[in-house]
């Protein structure tokens, strides 16, 4: 039981004083009194012990911890990621877990509904971040930066249902490329497709194509631990302005663009009949309207269906939609100069719900296979992006535009698809990255392991040693092949008389006298080899 305060020990030597006194001393209303707050007393400090037992210690829904284990294919796939976006000049940002609430609103349709807000914070209201995207632009026009290719790795929140077998998370990682600035049409946004292509290739994720339809041939090969191969993916390319421009001639009235775009965007998750079902019964589009829209939005291709759109007789009399037309087919020029163009297809379904896209929009999917798994199952998208012109003008007083297009990695679903492949192979991953353990077989040399690690570690070496002053040199090795260290120095009476260490290779088990003073160089030259 919690020791009673201050307070409360001199109600009880009250109580203990009046129980004392001659029976006509004592105050029956007063013992009456301090022993009702004496019970109160007891069951205050009870209350929270009886309460404790039924507190049950989990992590909140849609989040999870990472293991080492885990932390280590994340930090991998990361560098493969961020050193692919320094490849391309760019530079690292970062912003405010949350931002001011205004700042967010109406920026993302339909889906403003899932942002976490906050409680007021002394006359502030703050939101947490649902994304990279509108921090990244609201700090363009607060510093007044009118280029700028950036990118930035961090946490965003959003309060949707969780799939965890999927990767969908309501906490997770995101990894942005953006560049901002008024440049010649198509350049940038061709860099970031070629990005997107480079990023899904050195993962090895499968042999893949930036297409609509899903059926894309695999090819073998080693991904990272041989947990990212053999995995079909299907990407999309399309423009904002064709699908404003395909609505308007389809005679969907242009207070309904948001909400059937918002729909057509279900289309990789759900049928196009129930896709229909929902813009003509949910959102009032009429039936005949909404037919017009399937004869478009289940067309793919490449080039050839950029040519076939310009020759359509109802997109042809679009302003809007010949604009963005012509921007792909100059997209298409580059994605070839770059090598890349039999990986993109032209997909009208793609219609990225996100308010603030304006151009071209591209989107990557991955799609698990009967013979990889017994359960198949689509983790969703993996890689998207877009152009996004207006944004910064929103936050600008003046409305100033700073144009801006980039792509985001989606890798928590990458993250759990590496996790599902590592579980088929039984890999076992290292945890730490120590180079060179210090043992000893003998009792009392804490000492000289204490010197000799302080040795390594000053040289830069990557060294542990056991937190016992007399360990067993069994244990110590044993230690070694679970951790995968792959050299150990031992010292001893004999070393120490010698002036020699002992270093042992954890694989071979082969061992070999090196001078103390020739230790450090030698360890080194055998890392270097490795």
């Amino acid at each position: 039981m919690p020791p009673f305060g201050f307070l409360h020990m001199r109600a009880w030597a009250s109580l203990f004083g009046q129980l004392l006194r001659s029976p006509r001393a004592v105050c029956i209303r007063e013992v009456h009194f301090h022993s009702q707050f004496a019970e109160a007393v007891l069951t205050s400090h009870l209350k929270p012990q009886q309460e404790k037992t039924n507190f049950i210690i989990k992590t909140p829904k849609g989040t999870r911890d990472l293991s080492p284990q885990q932390m280590v294919v994340r930090e991998k796939i990361l560098d493969m990621v961020v050193g692919c976006f320094k490849r391309h000049g760019a530079k690292r940002l970062d912003t405010p877990a949350f931002e001011l609430k205004e700042m967010l609103t109406e920026k993302y349709g339909e889906d403003s509904g899932l942002i976490y807000d906050l409680k007021d914070q002394g006359g502030e209201l703050l939101s947490l971040r649902y994304d990279l995207t509108v921090p990244f632009a609201r700090y363009l026009a607060m510093n007044k930066v009118k280029k700028m290719k950036r990118y930035h790795v961090g946490k965003v929140w959003r309060r949707e249902s969780p799939t965890i077998v999927q990767g969908r998370y309501r906490e997770f990682c995101q990894c942005d490329f953006d560049i901002a600035g008024q440049f010649d049409p198509m350049i940038p946004d061709a860099e970031c497709l070629k990005i997107m292509c480079e990023i899904l290739s050195g993962l090895q994720l499968g042999d893949f194509i930036i297409k609509a339809s899903r059926d894309c041939h695999c090819f073998e090969g080693k991904g990272i631990d041989e947990a990212l191969v053999l995995l079909p993916l299907s990407s999309q390319v399309n423009d904002r302005r064709i699908l404003d421009g395909m609505f308007a001639v389809c005679g969907v009235p242009e207070s309904k663009f948001h909400a059937i775009c918002s729909s057509i965007d279900k289309l990789d998750k759900i049928s196009w009949k129930d896709v229909r079902h929902e813009m003509v019964a949910k959102k009032g589009l009429a039936p005949e309207v909404a037919d017009r829209i399937g004869d478009y939005v289940q067309c793919h291709g490449g080039i050839s269906l950029i040519e076939q759109m310009f020759q359509d007789p109802r997109l042809s009399q679009n302003k809007q939609a010949l604009d963005g037309l012509g921007d792909l087919k100059l997209l298409f020029e580059y994605l070839t100069l770059f090598g890349i163009a039999e990986k993109i297809s032209f997909d009208l379904s793609l219609a990225r719900g996100l308010d603030y896209y304006t151009g071209v929009i591209y989107e990557a999917v991955l799609l698990q296979t009967p013979a990889q798994t017994q359960e198949s199952f689509n983790v969703g998208s993996v890689a998207a992006g877009g152009r996004y012109d207006k944004l910064v003008g929103m936050f600008d007083p003046k409305g100033h535009k700073v144009p801006c297009v980039g792509l985001s990695i989606g890798v928590e679903r990458i993250f759990s698809i590496v996790e599902q492949r590592m579980k088929t192979f039984g890999q076992k991953i290292r945890t730490t990255e120590t180079q060179v353990f210090v043992a000893t077989p003998q009792k009392n040399f804490l000492h000289e392991r204490l010197k000799l690690i302080a040795e390594l570690w000053d040289a830069g070496i990557k060294a542990e040693l056991l937190y016992k002053n007399n360990p067993k040199l069994l244990t110590q090795l044993h230690y070694c092949e679970d951790m995968g260290i792959p050299l150990v120095v031992i010292i001893g009476e004999q070393e120490m008389k010698e002036g020699i260490i002992k270093l042992r290779s954890v694989a071979s088990r082969e061992e070999v006298a090196i001078k103390r003073e020739n230790l450090v160089a030698e360890i080194q030259k055998r890392l270097s080899e490795s």
